[in-house]
């Protein structure tokens, strides 16, 4: 019989590192005699909140913001009165809606969740702006104390010093929370800048909600202006809403943009990934308080710091986004005919994949044919096809995940299961934007559902689904996917 090692033994070396043999009857005379000794004990039962975290969490986030909310709400309401407040919110609410389209069209290729956008903008209008409105109300106070009650130099020292450090730190929280826990939304230079924008809109719509209101009340108290030029709603709205919209998301662009870098990166530059974001915070913080330094100043200070710095900024932030945006449709371009060479999409549809006016008139062709559901099944196909273009893009510049091939294969699975009904009008699209660039037989002649035949070449009738088209190996059909049940571990190499 084994012998077991004895209470008190060292660890053995040598050839007695041999694994127990096992027996009918063991025993174990080296282990404590006690349960209250024992070392290892059964892990104990999944408590209420980790059964329930998945709903618990997110409910816990909502009512949070909308605590956070309120409290905003209140305080603005006792600073601008109930007609003020619902003055400033009218107006405040003017630019809104042209900038988030403004961000939502930036981020078309590969679209954010909604919730990740939501949460952004309700941090930036809710939690950020309670942050710096309690922060800088108190630092400002603490500061007219200490410089012996002059209220006039702390307010500009507020302003131009504290306000930005602490209303750029309480916006980039949104960004770092969702770059930490949805890092697989958070994939380039897009995503940041989106997230960033969005949550500065928020913030700029309590914050303008304030000011507009405030200076409502201003003139209503009295009695009201003589002219439009003396009106204080009127001059507040022309520099914050006509004037200088985009500030807010200018500045929290910036630390946007080096998350974005930050996320693109390879895993093993942690250094870089960590410094990035700071440095971008620090822009962000600098150029808030030259904005802030030359609207507290003369009004010819401020049109020159207007001219020669925000706009030259803001104009290049746009073009970076649009260059942004280009870069990744180009990336699309230049890495999905290696799936249509493998035989998982056909040429056509690798070039109409890559082109946003085809895209849409995908969509529209889908929708046309086989209802709202028909286009977002399309929506979807086209929204797996840039992830899975964008996640070979990362592998092959050295920043890729551990589990690429697992990722590789379930994008696959999700564009296999839907291309019966999104190949043909995806086709289509770029038999009619295309036109003659790819040669007849290749498209069939067939008249297709998607009506009738474009200049220079007739709709989509390919060959039957599951067949081999254009010139590629055919894939199996199977009751689960092309490649065995979902988690059965076959699959395609990696391509490349």
């Amino acid at each position: 019989m084994h012998q077991g090692f004895q209470r008190g033994d060292a660890y053995p070396t040598g050839a007695a590192r041999a694994v127990p043999s096992y027996e009918e009857d063991p025993r174990f005379p080296a282990m404590p005699a006690s349960p209250a000794d024992w070392r290892y004990r059964p892990p104990p039962a999944p408590s209420w909140w980790h059964r329930h975290s998945g709903t618990l969490r997110p409910l816990a986030v909502v009512g949070l913001l909308t605590l956070c909310g309120l409290m905003i709400l209140a305080l603005v309401r006792e600073q601008t009165g109930t007609q003020g407040l619902f003055v400033g919110l009218a107006l405040a609410l003017l630019p809104v809606p042209l900038l988030l389209g403004a961000f939502r069209w930036v981020d078309g290729v590969e679209p954010a969740p909604w919730r990740n956008l939501a949460f952004a903008f309700a941090w930036g209008a809710c939690a950020a702006t309670l942050v710096a409105l309690l922060a800088n109300s108190l630092t400002t106070a603490w500061l007219a104390t200490s410089m012996n009650g002059d209220g006039s130099r702390a307010d500009t020292v507020g302003s131009t010093v504290v306000a930005p450090v602490v209303e750029e730190v309480a916006k980039a929280g949104a960004i770092l929370l969702l770059y930490l826990f949805r890092r697989r939304d958070f994939t380039g230079v897009v995503s940041g800048l989106v997230v960033a924008g969005v949550t500065a809109t928020g913030f700029a719509f309590t914050e303008n909600v304030l000011y507009l209101g405030s200076a409502y009340g201003q003139d209503t108290a009295f009695g009201g202006p003589s002219a439009l030029a003396e009106s204080a709603t009127a001059t507040t709205f022309f520099v914050r809403v006509v004037l200088s919209p985009f500030a807010h998301p200018l500045f929290t662009a910036l630390t946007g943009l080096a998350f974005g870098v930050a996320a693109g990166l390879p895993p093993q530059r942690r250094t870089a990934r960590v410094l990035l974001p700071l440095g971008g915070l620090l822009a962000a913080t600098v150029l808030h308080s030259v904005w802030n330094g030359a609207a507290s100043g003369a009004g010819a200070t401020f049109m020159s710091v207007y001219a020669l710095c925000m706009l030259p900024a803001c104009a290049a932030l746009a073009w970076l986004a649009v260059r942004s945006r280009q870069h990744t449709v180009r990336t699309l371009r230049r890495t999905l005919p290696a799936y249509a060479a493998a035989g998982w999409l056909s040429v056509p549809e690798a070039w109409a994949l890559a082109s946003m006016r085809a895209r849409g008139l995908a969509r529209e062709y889908a929708r046309r044919t086989h209802g709202a559901e028909g286009a977002r099944t399309v929506l979807e196909y086209q929204h797996f096809a840039t992830s899975l273009a964008l996640l070979r893009a990362r592998a092959e510049r050295g920043a890729g995940a551990p589990d690429f091939v697992a990722r590789e294969q379930e994008l696959l699975h999700h564009l296999w299961t839907r291309r019966a009904l999104a190949t043909p009008p995806t086709e289509h699209a770029a038999l009619v934007l295309a036109g003659p660039a790819y040669p007849a037989p290749a498209w069939g002649l067939v008249p297709g559902p998607y009506g009738p035949p474009p200049p220079g070449g007739a709709p989509y009738a390919g060959p039957p689904y599951g067949s081999a088209p254009y010139g590629g190996a055919p894939y199996a059909r199977g009751a689960s996917g092309p490649y065995g049940p979902p988690g059965s571990g076959t699959g395609p190499p990696p391509y490349g």
